[in-house]
């Protein structure tokens, strides 16, 4: 098991919950960054005493210099910060970065030939095949965080060498809105698609449950991981939380992984793969579980969902429109300038209506992202 890791993203969602088992088991945390929470990540910085601390905001960044001036912890901004963090002496880097922005910072540590849990999928769904080549060039390990992929993932181990996989089931909750018609959603409010019925979330990643749409990246996020076929990927919607994704074989056996809907799970086998040990969540409860049910997904109602499957099928940069229309419009919607249903609807448009190509380079990425947000502006 690793002794040491750095974590992009310390203070959202998955980055508390990381550190959480780090705490657990006593493993020492190099190095930390936030965006511009630095009250959270002072908590953090006081605690774990890493040697490097980033804050991606330059002017938060000179703040938190002067609240730990009393530590040894030194303090960096912007994207070189985040490069000077994947090139630490850390045996891991946990990506929970949300958004694009975690690509670059993705790339540069595996340049520096570090193994990366990621939770990131926004760095495969816009680069995947930048980030694909490159692991194949360094030789690193690209762990996956997303309960889905840590499901599947763990399911492949006992796979024979050739795989010989017929499908991945991918499951899904449904989100608060499942069942529901398009008149329905016509009119929810960011605080009902903000109420998920099983899991503890960010802001941004509750409401793309809400919308289907974080199913849809994560389509396109296992078809890089796993070197499969989009159209062999299945989403299934289970409601419970329990089965975390399965796959079928070639004899039509089917491996699933279970566990109780608890981020915690997957970050620890990410972080001590491939050894396990006790955990903080506790066990299933058999007796008290009384049924688990499944259900077709709505990818008509829930627009986002089929968006990101043409993306896919479409290639090349359509991935990274989707995603980069969908970031933007999940944030105006956060900000009650659109309504919930415009979220599908901009990212539709943007993947069926943009003329983009294949990506040589981390540049043809960003610029993809760019066109994509700038569309959805303009079509608000």
């Amino acid at each position: 098991m690793i002794k040491s890791l750095s974590i992009l993203g310390s203070t959202g969602s998955i980055g508390t919950q990381t550190l959480d088992v780090a705490r657990k088991l006593n493993i020492k945390v190099n190095a930390l960054s936030a965006y511009s929470s630095i009250e959270l990540l002072e908590e953090q910085i006081r605690e774990f005493r890493p040697a490097l601390a980033v804050v991606f905001d330059a002017d938060r960044a000179e703040e938190l210099k002067i609240k730990i001036a009393d530590t040894s912890t030194k303090v960096l901004s912007g994207m070189s910060g985040l490069h000077e963090l994947c090139h630490d002496d850390s045996e891991l880097i946990v990506n929970a970065i949300v958004g694009m922005v975690g690509l670059e910072p993705t790339l540069e540590a595996i340049k520096a030939k570090k193994d990366i849990a990621f939770a990131n999928k926004e760095t495969l769904v816009a680069g995947g095949a930048l980030v694909m080549d490159a692991v194949k060039e360094y030789g690193v390990k690209l762990l996956p965080v997303d309960s889905e992929h840590s499901a599947i993932f763990q399911c492949l181990q006992a796979a024979p060498p050739d795989k010989k996989l017929k499908k991945i089931l991918l499951t899904a909750s449904g989100g608060p809105f499942f069942g529901r018609t398009a008149d329905e959603l016509r009119d929810v409010t960011v605080e009902q698609a903000l109420a998920h019925p099983n899991w503890s979330m960010g802001a941004k990643i509750t409401i793309d449950s809400a919308t289907m749409m974080n199913k849809g990246l994560e389509i396109i996020e296992a078809a890089w991981l796993f070197d499969t076929d989009p159209d062999d990927i299945e989403v299934v919607v289970h409601r419970e939380s329990i089965i975390h994704s399965m796959v079928e074989f070639t004899d039509n056996s089917v491996l699933a992984q279970l566990g109780l809907p608890d981020m915690r799970i997957p970050i620890q086998y990410a972080i001590t793969y491939p050894d396990r040990v006790p955990s903080l969540v506790p066990e299933i409860d058999w007796k008290t579980l009384s049924q688990m049910t499944f259900y077709s997904a709505d990818d008509e109602t829930f627009r986002c969902l089929a968006a990101c499957k043409r993306a896919m099928k479409k290639g090349g940069l359509y991935p990274a429109v989707a995603n980069g229309a969908n970031e933007v419009a999940n944030r105006l919607f956060r900000d009650g300038k659109i309504s919930f249903l415009q979220i599908g609807e901009l990212v539709s448009a943007a993947v069926d209506e943009l003329n983009v190509g294949k990506a040589s380079d981390l540049d043809d990425v960003l610029a993809a992202d760019r066109l994509a947000r700038e569309f959805v502006y303009q079509n608000i």
